[in-house]
């Protein structure tokens, strides 16, 4: 029996290195000269410096992501805070608070009341919104709801399905401080989640072919016969199996009368060179502005704007004079000129996460028996996350027969 994985983003390594831990046969086909998806580093000419193309944050709570650094060996260039912390910031007025996983409240203008609030969001149906099921009106949702929920979700509170961000609280907060210590990559997204995983695979004799992109797939009598790569066509024997782990578009295009989300949602990333390197802080939430998350790393300060489909529309320029002011604030420092800089648009960084897109959601298992789904966009129970990803990459990996 062998494999063909159709995608080296996240979800295709994590279904890789699964599979290839129990001795299966796996062959990873990319399009692409590198694996890692939307979730990679670069080096940027610019900046001289490595950046990642978008800003993750793990919280220690994500059980099917912290099994994956396990099996690849990267526990630690990820590590998690001592602090089941969460720094805010309000750009308008100036405050500066943290909420604990200890439910030691220091929302301005909350009480415990508000927190628990919160658990609306357990019986909201499946049709609810964030915003039409928690009180909008005060200052903690403000404060932090909406934040949390516009960074999990990349969609507005007004339309974000509710059921996604209890999933996540539920995984996280519901079950104390030791499953919220968030954690940060310590040099790239590539270096802890990518390269150790690629290691892993090819040190376990697994193929992985770059610049492959599959062009059509031949089906007969509800299977999947063949892969066609243009230059060549691999023949699928009576046992094999295909996992499908590309993004919305390319599955749809390859796969007929396949269901799937069809709207999505923006992320824009601008990472810019401080005067120098910050050991003090590594993330800030920021609300009362248009930046939401700063990361900084080194002399690096990223931030991170999700739900961003108009601000995207802009020039580079423009964001980067938008959201520079913003870092000088958060960082507290002088009002020093606009530096070397680089916005990243991600204009289909997930697909648009309300209650109608979710209920399009496939399963991992096809019409065809031997095609599976793995992807943030697939029926996970998950909201279109590092965690989402992985956890779709291990469901395939499962339902290989």
């Amino acid at each position: 029996m062998s494999v063909h994985i159709i995608g080296a983003g996240l979800a295709g390594l994590a279904s890789a290195v699964h599979l290839t831990s129990r001795g299966t046969d796996v062959t990873v086909y990319e399009a692409t000269d590198h694996a890692g998806g939307r979730c990679r580093s670069f080096y940027d000419s610019v900046l001289k410096r490595n950046i990642d193309n978008g800003n993750h944050l793990l919280l220690s709570g994500n059980a099917q992501a912290m099994a994956y650094l396990q099996a690849i060996g990267s526990q630690q260039s990820m590590p998690a805070n001592e602090q089941a912390a969460f720094p805010f910031l309000d750009l308008e007025s100036g405050e500066r608070w943290s909420v604990e996983a200890n439910w030691k409240l220091r929302v301005p203008g909350s009480s415990m009341l508000d927190l628990i609030s919160a658990f609306k969001l357990a019986w909201a149906s499946k049709n609810s919104t964030v915003a039409g099921t928690l009180n909008t009106t005060r200052p903690i949702f403000h404060k932090l709801w909406e934040p949390l929920s516009v960074s999990i979700l990349n969609t507005a509170s007004e339309e974000a399905a509710a059921s996604l961000l209890w999933a996540v609280l539920k995984q996280t907060f519901g079950r104390g401080a030791q499953a919220c210590r968030p954690c940060i990559t310590r040099h790239g997204l590539s270096d802890s989640l990518i390269d150790p995983a690629l290691k892993l695979l090819q040190q376990q004799g697994t193929d992985i072919r770059f610049n492959e992109r599959l062009q059509s797939i031949s089906f007969e009598n509800e299977r999947a016969v063949a892969l066609s790569f243009g230059h060549e066509k691999i023949s699928l024997g009576p046992d094999d199996t295909v996992i499908m782990a590309l993004p919305v578009p390319a599955a749809g295009a390859l796969l007929p009368g396949l269901c799937h989300p069809d709207q999505f949602r923006s992320i824009v990333n601008g990472h810019f060179v401080l005067p120098k390197a910050r050991e003090d802080i590594n993330f800030l939430g920021l609300v009362g502005g248009v930046s939401q998350w700063l990361f900084v790393r080194g002399d690096v300060a990223s931030v991170t704007v999700s739900a961003a489909d108009q601000l995207a529309e802009k020039s580079s320029e423009k964001i980067a004079n938008t959201l520079w002011p913003e870092v000088l604030r958060a960082l507290e420092l002088e009002n020093i000129p606009l530096p070397a800089y680089r916005i990243i648009k991600e204009k289909r960084a997930t697909f648009a996460q309300t209650p109608e897109q979710v209920s399009l959601r496939p399963d991992t298992q096809t019409k065809w028996e031997n095609v599976l789904l793995a992807g943030d966009w697939t029926a996970t129970g998950l909201p279109a996350t590092i965690e989402g990803a992985i956890t779709s990459g291990h469901k395939a990996a499962e339902a290989v027969r």
